[in-house]
């Protein structure tokens, strides 16, 4: 007998099969199940649609489609559904971002009419820890930001994303959006620095942070200050608060070009457990 598929927008009253797919791979997904957890399913919360991939009116995979385009658990028949689907609506995210396997093969579908990328990111390394590396001390100067700090830290956020994505978060509508996701998580005590004379040393966020893991991003040393072990000691720092604090796995992912990030990382005490693909436009 054939199996019968479909593919929609989720309800809201879905929120609990969607959770029990995200969170069977809670490091993987650990950005989109932290938003879902806090904003349901509602897409105006939610800042996106998420939808469903259906076998015999089963929900078997996700795709949020967003600011970012995420396949989550997507089988192959999944993702052809969400290319065919992604094709209809037509491109509304900056990126493509999620496991690297269901994340080539969702850009290779979408290519011919999406196309060209920016840029390609085929593998960046995802990478955890559930405790810190004896090798390294934290440096004890790496403290969370004050609210009162906002105009402190900006500069430092927005030079580390236009470092890494290759454009400035300030283009657009002038940095209205990330400013207040920086201030967002300032407030919420997940934004940590090391702060000298007023100037940024080191900086990191834990971006997302669910239950059973949370993601550190936003991974930045002032380029006068870099060779000096800032990254390693800082992250350490980092990862101390994440695993008192917040869940009992940290992890994030980062560029296989970067050896030097992917070494200092190491050291701190992260491992590779698979790999993400990042497809900007």
């Amino acid at each position: 007998m054939l199996t019968q598929t479909t593919t929609r927008v989720l309800e809201p009253s879905e929120l609990g099969a969607a959770l029990a797919i995200l969170e069977s791979e809670p490091v993987a997904n650990a950005f989109v199940t932290a938003r879902v957890q806090v904003a349901g399913l509602d897409p105006w919360r939610l800042g996106g649609e998420m939808w469903g991939w259906y076998a015999d009116g089963r929900l078997r995979s996700l795709c949020y489609a967003g600011a970012n385009l995420v396949p989550i658990c997507a089988t192959p028949e999944a993702v052809r559904a969400f290319a065919d689907r992604a094709r209809r609506t037509g491109r509304r995210c900056s990126s493509i971002v999620g496991p690297a396997e269901a994340t080539t093969r969702l850009w290779r579908l979408l290519e011919p009419s999406w196309g060209p990328a920016r840029e390609v990111r085929s593998h960046q390394p995802l990478m955890v820890t559930e405790q810190l590396s004896p090798e390294i001390a934290p440096d004890p100067f790496v403290r969370r930001i004050r609210k009162d700090e906002l105009e402190v830290i900006m500069p430092a956020c927005v030079a580390m994303f236009t470092e890494e994505v290759g454009v400035s978060p300030l283009a657009g509508d002038g940095g209205l959006l990330y400013q207040a996701r920086v201030a967002e998580l300032v407030g919420a005590g997940r934004s940590f620095a090391r702060i000298e004379d007023g100037r940024v040393l080191f900086k990191a966020e834990i971006g997302a942070a669910t239950r059973q893991a949370c993601q550190i991003q936003g991974v930045w040393v002032d380029p006068a200050h870099r060779g000096q072990g800032l990254s390693e000691s800082g992250m350490a720092a980092v990862v101390r608060y994440a695993l008192a604090d917040v869940a009992p796995v940290v992890s994030l992912y980062v560029n296989d070009y970067n050896t030097p990030a992917r070494a200092a990382y190491r050291r701190v005490g992260f491992r590779e457990v698979g790999a993400f693909t990042s497809v900007l436009f």
